[in-house]
């Protein structure tokens, strides 16, 4: 067992979880909402960071890089 480097384009979100993160943390706790103080912005952070550390498999299987397209799933994002 080892590890293999594999060459990424210069911009990959997709393979990149912590993208994934950030647009998880936007939806969560920034979208359509403007909070008063940094520090409240903050507390909301850090209130997502705590409620998602206590469900790591929903974690993994929602950053987890999809490596395959699901058509199912693609046919749910084309509209007609």
């Amino acid at each position: 067992m080892g590890f293999t480097l594999v060459p990424l384009p210069g911009y990959s979100p997709d393979l990149n979880p912590i993208e994934g993160l950030w647009k998880w943390m936007r939806e969560d706790v920034t979208r359509n909402h403007c909070y008063a103080s940094t520090r409240e912005l903050f507390d909301a952070c850090k209130a997502f960071v705590d409620r998602i550390n206590t469900e790591p498999f929903a974690i993994i299987k929602r950053l987890w890089p999809k490596l395959e397209l699901d058509p199912d799933f693609e046919k749910l994002l084309v509209s007609k």
